[in-house]
């Protein structure tokens, strides 16, 4: 437990909680430090399949904190502070899930898109708040939003400085789940637990493959599946879906 950030483990699943809601979650220097350090230890504890991340108060995370100042240029903060909060989760071999409340602006939605799903209360949104204050969208935004929404859409929404809703987002595929306010979180921890019991190897396997699929033709993303599904195929946790399968029980996947 940190001042700002918090880690709660429960079975397969962590929880990472943005803790600093008198300010909306907005990421000061302390903060950025404690959430990259929450990170860092939900990655090197391998007894954690999914990971969710959440805010606390009245939205996820107002962004970086304006007021907060810095003897740091821009790019040195991003590179050095949430660079190491990011830079994680995308090559993370575990599923990270964001319960998004409220807004999720500015580098907030950039934590929110890092995730690889995303659950969206109603009355959510995904606020580009850059342009407001002369900037551009960072923390990987920008390749996001282009990936989600293709270039025009993308520009369009950054120099507009758009707040995207909910069911936006979930029609562009930015997120997955819209529930009723108050349910985010909860929703999020239970498919959490769905997902944490799934075979932990051939999700860390689609993972990857989804992540190479915008990058790669169907000739190389075909080999590069034959390639996982023979090492998948090789493994326990094949052995023991088969059996339980054939058993009609229900299998028991440790990641071997």
């Amino acid at each position: 437990m940190t001042e700002y950030v918090s880690l709660q483990r429960n079975g397969l699943v962590a929880t990472i909680l943005l803790k600093r809601p008198d300010a909306y979650n907005a990421l000061n220097e302390k903060m950025r430090l404690q959430l990259a350090q929450a990170v860092a230890e939900v990655e090197a504890d391998a007894t954690l399949r999914v990971v969710v991340i959440a805010g606390v108060g009245r939205g996820f995370c107002a962004g970086a904190d304006i007021k907060s100042r810095s003897a740091k240029t821009s790019g040195e903060v991003l590179e050095e502070e949430f660079r190491p909060c990011l830079a994680p989760i995308w090559s993370s071999d575990k599923i990270y899930i964001a319960a998004v409340h409220g807004y999720a602006a500015g580098i907030g939605a950039a934590i929110a898109l890092a995730c690889d799903l995303i659950v969206m209360e109603k009355t959510a949104k995904l606020a580009l708040a850059f342009a407001a204050i002369g900037l551009i969208p960072d923390g990987g935004l920008c390749w996001h939003l282009t990936r989600a929404l293709g270039p025009r859409r993308a520009l369009e929404a950054i120099v507009e400085g758009q707040s995207l809703d909910a069911e936006f987002c979930a029609k562009t595929g930015l997120a997955n789940r819209i529930t009723d306010p108050g349910d985010a979180l909860a929703t999020a921890q239970t498919w959490a637990a769905t997902i944490a019991d799934a075979a932990p190897l051939a999700v860390t396997a689609a993972k990857r493959l989804v992540a190479q699929s915008g990058q790669m033709d169907i000739h190389d993303i075909f080999s590069y599946e034959a390639k996982e599904q023979t090492r998948l195929a090789q493994s326990k946790d094949h052995d023991r879906g088969v059996a339980a399968f054939l058993g009609r029980e229900t299998p028991v996947f440790k990641g071997s």
